[in-house]
């Protein structure tokens, strides 16, 4: 018999003995290894060093603290970090969140002229002593919001984007269940101390963590060292903008019911910190513990970029498609933070199905990437095809059912 005669003859056998192969074919998941991209091979064969032994994260005095890797959202210390707190000033995290979004949107413009309310100007605590009736910009009340903490330079604000301060409080609120800020609700902007105005180290973390990413453009201004209005210079309060000029910003807030609290933020080579310090005892004591946390990170890890966006991750093979194989990749940027000295214990490995399919497209996740250090997994993230993958014609699809029905 001729070969493609036997050929059919076993195709068109297979399609009787299996009309719908995707439902008769047990498909499963495999694990199957994945490249770690981002760390270098050993230099020399001579038998490597012990990495570094990893203290413990220093004991500061707060009533909670949370230490994270601003890149991957890895957490490298926390105490409290989930107890509901007073979030004090912290809370112009949320307000200026909310203003760089209206500006993002086009809704207001860093010339508008706002005029200051006397509900503005009575603001208790700290202040940028603005005038009822007279104008401000609001890049000068941002920077009064920023730099002074200014309450009254906040509530202005709220009045400009919302127009009351109960609407941009509810913004605010909005915003949190945006962010996943499960343990965090606002009554104010400003950050005056109520019964509902609460919030957590992890949850100010990752709203500090969304200020810097989603708004660099704006990011500017909590380094910013003083500002001056009304003829009234006031310095920042983040005292470590001048102890260690890695830090960049971000937020102080003082109650006598919250304490002394700090978010301070910190870029030493590609690495970036972010630290909360909730409920210290004085402004020297959340100084020092920002300053601790932030250098324990510093010294003891490190973050590498394991994957870049789109790029191949690894090539499988792929069934009844226009193509044999197909390159899995990731969507954004992988970045992993391990203690210093320990790269040769990562690894990574990719959860595909088995058989996979045609059509595939890049827009549908087709399996998941997890990097692993050692026996503790790292992060796992989807997987996507960097090209579609188009169904094959019905002769390439027959051929298909022969070899998995065969296999």
């Amino acid at each position: 018999m001729h070969p493609r005669t036997l050929l059919l003859a076993v195709c068109a056998f297979a399609l009787v003995a299996c009309s719908d192969s995707d439902s008769t074919t047990p498909q499963g998941t495999r694990s199957v290894a994945a490249p770690v991209g981002g760390v270098a091979p050993p230099a020399t064969t001579a038998p490597a060093l012990k990495p570094p032994p990893i203290p413990a994260a220093p004991q500061i005095s707060a009533r909670g603290y949370y230490l994270m890797d601003f890149t991957s959202g890895q957490v490298l210390a926390e105490v409290n970090a989930d107890q509901r707190l007073e979030p004090a000033s912290l809370t112009k995290l949320m307000s200026a969140y909310a203003i760089f979004h209206a500006l993002k949107d086009g809704r207001i413009k860093l010339t508008d002229e706002v005029r200051i309310s006397k509900h503005a100007r009575d603001q208790d605590g700290s202040r940028m002593f603005v005038e009822v009736g007279t104008t401000v910009s609001v890049e000068n009340l941002i920077q009064g919001l920023i730099v002074q903490s200014g309450n009254d330079a906040t509530v202005a604000l709220a009045e400009h984007v919302a127009g009351s301060e109960p609407v941009f409080v509810d913004l605010m609120n909005q915003y949190a269940q945006r962010l996943g800020l499960a343990s965090t609700h606002f009554q104010n902007s400003p950050g005056m101390p109520g019964p509902e105005h609460y919030t957590t180290a992890r949850d100010i973390a990752v709203l500090s963590a969304a200020l810097i990413r989603e708004y660099p453009e704006y990011y500017k201004w909590y380094s910013q060292r003083e500002f001056t209005w009304n003829k009234i210079t006031q310095p920042n309060r983040n005292g470590l903008l001048d102890r260690d000029p890695t830090v960049d910003g971000l937020k102080t807030g003082h109650t006598d019911t919250a304490g002394y609290c700090l978010v301070s933020s910190a870029k030493r080579g590609d690495m970036r910190l972010v630290s909360v310090v909730m409920g210290s005892p004085s402004i020297s004591a959340r100084e020092d513990a920002s300053a601790a946390l932030l250098n324990y990170g510093f010294n003891f890890f490190q973050t590498r970029k394991l994957y870049d966006a789109n790029a191949t991750v690894l090539t499988i093979p792929v069934w009844k498609g226009t193509a044999e194989t197909v390159k899995l990749g990731v969507t954004h940027d992988v970045y992993a933070v391990m203690p210093r000295g320990q790269e040769s214990a990562l690894s990574a490995a990719a959860d595909v199905p088995e058989p996979l399919f045609a059509p595939l497209a890049r827009a549908n996740e087709v399996g998941k990437l997890r990097v692993n250090l050692g026996d503790k997994t790292l992060g796992t993230y989807s997987l996507h095809p960097i090209e579609d993958v188009g169904e094959a014609g019905f002769f390439s699809r027959m051929i298909d059912d022969v070899k998995l029905w065969l296999h």
